[in-house]
């Protein structure tokens, strides 16, 4: 019996000629994560072990970017924690305010995650780097304190779902639909401890940021890791961001066995999918947005490591151009990381967002999970391309977050109310 592509990066990773679902395996890492929020933690547990140095300066990164910048003392005193452990270990991948992006846009675009690598983050978004074909999951982080001292970290072998795409998606569909209809039919609970492949011609119709916004979401569905086979969109994507230099090692092409075996299959028409939206308070509660009837929001929110991309901003930004926002309505643009941001300024885009009425945020996760910018009061509604909308999320337990891509988002800003992009451009 052959190997899924997940089964056969984790085989490699054991030593092993091949594993199976279910298998309990100690593998060898290529890099690591975590973030302002999770690395202190982790740090307070590597010092427990005693250990003197990490397991590799250059396979690490330490990323401040919930809280960037520091939004009050006690997060200004989290990364501090994290900013000295990076000095004293001489830790390569520390990025500063100025440099700093979403980790899970920024690792890709500075090259250092690889097609055929592991990677475990203490971040549960961390499977976002399937979609360059590598097995990426999130760990807790007395996990990534134990990488970082070995390199190493214990992994069952999850079991597989194949998700088949079909065809081409139409004009103001993009990844984020997709993964929002997928957890809509299985549930977040669908895909538990399960990797998410996905496999079809309609793969090579999507960009690699619906991609990396498909494969971000694994997470919200149950799954382990989401995972695309590495193609020629992907090489083209790796070999540029391999330009920057910080990872010189050669990478490594998996693709799935003919004879694997896959748990179920699914199979989509890319062309039959519409623009979708969640409603409050779970991921998998997905309505076309055509069969939304005048929800009036507050608050719209563009950005993330789901959907803060050039692309992303580039769509919202033909949306908004010659458009205002509404009256009353606060729109929050959140570029991805500062070359997404100096891409969108050399493109008029972020030009074009002011005009429109819309405040432009330095990177940071910072609204996703309510934590700082954009937190929302009592009652408030908002819209939101980030990809949690659980009770309290936003900010108050008693306002609601509605999930969706950058087209319906900034839509629904120039209107006040959730609003299908068709509505807005009618060509």
């Amino acid at each position: 019996m052959g190997m899924t592509i997940t089964e056969k990066i984790l085989a490699a990773h054991c030593g092993k000629d091949e594993v199976k679902p279910g298998e309990l395996i100690m593998a060898s890492c290529d890099f690591i994560l975590a973030n302002d929020i999770t690395a202190p933690i982790g740090i307070k547990e590597f010092e427990k072990l005693g250990v003197s140095k990490v397991w590799d300066k250059d396979r690490i990164a330490l990323i401040p970017d919930h809280f960037t910048p520091n939004k009050d003392i006690q997060s200004a005193m989290q990364v501090q924690m994290v900013r000295n452990f990076a000095r004293k270990m001489n830790i390569t991948h520390y990025y500063e305010v100025g440099e700093v992006g979403i980790e899970h846009a920024l690792l890709p675009e500075q090259g250092l995650v690889l097609p055929g690598d592991l990677v475990i983050g203490a971040d549960s978004h961390t499977c976002t780097y399937g979609a360059l074909g590598a097995f990426s999951t999130g760990v807790g982080s007395t996990d990534f304190a134990c990488a970082m001292a070995t390199g190493k970290a214990w992994f069952k072998v999850p079991e597989t779902i194949r998700i088949i795409l079909h065809g081409k998606l139409k004009k103001w569909v993009t990844g984020k639909d997709i993964i929002l209809k997928i957890i809509g039919d299985i549930g977040v609970d669908g895909a538990l401890y399960m990797a998410m492949e996905y496999t079809g011609d309609g793969v090579s119709a999507l960009s690699m940021d619906d991609r990396f916004t498909i494969a971000n979401m694994a997470i919200e569905a149950g799954a382990k890791n989401g995972i695309f086979p590495p193609d020629d969109k992907t090489i083209e994507y790796v070999k540029d961001a391999m330009k920057s230099g910080k990872r010189k090692d050669n990478y490594t092409i998996y693709q799935s066995d003919p004879d694997a075996s896959y748990l179920k299959t699914l199979e989509y028409e890319l062309d039959k999918i519409e623009p979708q939206v969640a409603l409050p308070h779970l991921p998998e509660n997905t309505k076309p947005v055509s069969e939304l009837d005048d929800i009036e929001i507050d608050q719209v929110v563009i950005g993330s490591c789901t959907n803060g991309r050039i692309s992303d901003l580039r769509i919202a930004a033909e949306i908004f151009r010659g458009r205002k926002v509404k009256k009353g309505v606060r729109a929050l643009i959140f570029p991805a990381t500062q070359k997404v941001y100096l891409d969108a300024l050399r493109e008029g885009i972020i030009e074009t967002f002011i005009e429109a009425g819309c405040a432009v945020a330095p990177p940071t996760c910072g609204p996703c999970l309510g934590g700082h910018l954009g937190i929302l009061a009592k009652g408030e509604r908002a819209i939101s391309t980030t990809n949690r909308n659980f009770v309290g999320r936003m900010g108050h337990k008693e306002s609601e977050v509605y999930l969706a891509s950058p087209a319906v988002a900034a839509a629904s800003a120039i209107t006040g109310r959730i609003t299908s992009p068709y509505e807005i451009v009618k060509s």
